[in-house]
């Protein structure tokens, strides 16, 4: 072998030798992170981290209860070499509900699009604001700020005997803790809901992180309500045990409808909103309830009744044995109309025509956007053709010289020419600013399997002048 060819040989092994640990060097080293959380203010994490050059992004993502939302948000670039990576989630009212895990991490792409992403921080987002008392039973673990243990053991009992009973209807076994927090103060209970939550509202339960919240103070435990609205909200709970999939959730007249039945009946109050409504011809379709309730109090109070009375036809028609098939079925992520034709036989629009029969109403009529009405419109819009203006008086005129339908003589208008030539501009214009726009700061990915149902919000309505004497209804789950 010649010199010359011996040299190259020991640099191309000189080189083979430097390149792992140049690639090596390339990559980004992180150090342990932090995570702080302070209640209604934010979530901030650190983490030491030695950058190398050529990082093209730095981002923080965000896994809220379980992971099931992940927020994705882009921090400043931080010089290379040995910094300190800094992120702060902001948790305004309503936006993070308490008892929730967080789990944050950095993850850095470089100038080749390659991804290294950091160790996990994991904290629990907490309401701070208290010293909480706590008392634990089998599944349920009660949390409240004001009262004696007399009242955590009251409100402990009605929960741990809603459990059992439901759990028992529906043939599923609850382990893993669910935690019950009691506020006293109605302000401090609706920081944690939010400013976008409804009035007179008492209670929420989060099935994604198996958390209800309840303004309950320490004189009214008693209550008679008490003992309604707690159950209600754990039913929400061990509803979604019963029905839980990767592929559909029940629509919601059925899961509200069956936490009402199950907590305090098909009673006096909601049969005789019913009736009322069935009179006057106000009645909703199920398909209108299967989402959100309406706003209105007196609708939204309606949406509950006509639930509850849906579910008490399908009981008294069918057996309670079928209710339970029909919520069981959901757990193969069936459709609604798949469920309740294996349940019932029939499926949705055939049980709501039987349950509108037996409150002997005919179907109501749909009800939605409508056409809007015509009008005059410029003689350019209609071509040759004349059309008679609400009144009857003639808004265009055949153009002379022109078959029907065909321009004018002579081509397009002026107006025309001038209306094209805004287009073009404002297309150009729409063209060059979305090339200049920058992502978006925070980014919400949602999963691809459908996720839980949002929250409920429980509400308690006011009396309605027509109202059978009785407690209010229990806050609903949201």
């Amino acid at each position: 072998m010649s010199g010359r060819r011996a040299a190259a040989v020991l640099v191309l092994a000189v080189l083979a030798l430097a390149m792992p640990a140049a690639t090596a060097a390339a990559a980004p080293v992180f150090g342990t992170p932090t995570a702080t959380a302070k209640f209604l203010q934010g979530i901030d994490v650190t983490e030491p981290a030695t950058m190398p050059a050529g990082v093209r992004r730095v981002e923080a993502l965000v896994h809220t209860g379980g992971g099931t939302r992940i927020a994705v948000e882009e921090i400043p670039l931080p010089p290379a070499g040995a910094t300190t990576l800094s992120f702060h989630f902001a948790t305004p009212s309503g936006s993070l509900i308490p008892n929730t895990q967080v789990e944050v991490h950095f993850r850095v792409t470089m100038g080749d699009g390659t991804m290294v992403e950091g160790p996990v921080a994991t904290v629990r987002y907490e309401d701070t604001r208290f010293d909480w008392k706590t008392l634990a039973g089998r599944v349920v673990r009660v949390h409240w700020t004001e009262g004696g243990d007399a009242f955590g053991q009251r409100a402990l009992a009605i929960g741990e005997k809603a459990i059992d009973d439901v759990s028992a209807l529906l043939g599923v076994q609850e382990t893993d803790p669910i935690d019950f927090y009691v506020y006293a103060d109605r302000g401090a209970f609706y920081d944690v809901l939010g400013p976008g939550s409804r009035e007179n509202v008492g209670g929420s339960a989060f099935t994604e992180i198996r958390t209800l919240i309840a303004n309950i103070a320490p004189s009214n435990i008693d209550d008679p309500w008490v003992g309604i609205v707690i159950p209600h909200e754990l039913t929400h709970l061990v509803f979604d045990t019963a029905v839980k999939n990767s592929y559909h959730f029940p629509p919601r007249w059925l899961n509200e409808g069956i936490a009402v039945y199950l907590s305090q009946g098909y009673d006096a109050s909601d049969r005789s909103a019913v009736e009322r409504a069935a009179r006057a011809g106000t009645l909703m379709p199920l398909v209108s309830l299967e989402g959100q309730f309406p706003t209105t109090a007196e609708r939204f109070s309606l949406a509950y009744s006509e639930s509850v009375s849906s579910i008490d036809h399908l009981v008294q028609q069918y057996g309670r044995d079928a209710l339970v098939k029909l919520i069981r079925t959901y757990a193969d992520g069936v459709t609604d109309d798949e469920a309740f034709k294996t349940a019932i036989g029939v499926d949705v629009a055939g049980f709501q025509a039987g349950w509108f029969d037996s409150l002997g109403v005919a179907e109501p009529s749909p009800a939605g956007p409508q056409p809007a009405p015509s009008g005059p419109l410029p003689a350019d819009w209609l071509g040759a053709a004349a059309t008679a203006g609400p009144a009857g008086s003639a808004v265009a005129s055949q153009s002379s010289g022109g078959a029907p339908g065909a321009p004018a003589p002579g081509g397009p208008t002026v107006p025309v020419l001038l209306l094209a030539a805004l287009v073009v501009v404002l297309a150009v214009v729409i063209l060059l600013a979305s090339r200049r726009r920058r992502p978006a700061a925070v980014a919400w990915v949602e999963p691809a399997t459908p996720a839980a149902e949002p929250p409920r919000a429980v509400e308690v309505p006011a009396e309605a002048a027509e109202a059978e004497p009785g407690p209010p209804r229990p806050p609903e789950a949201s």
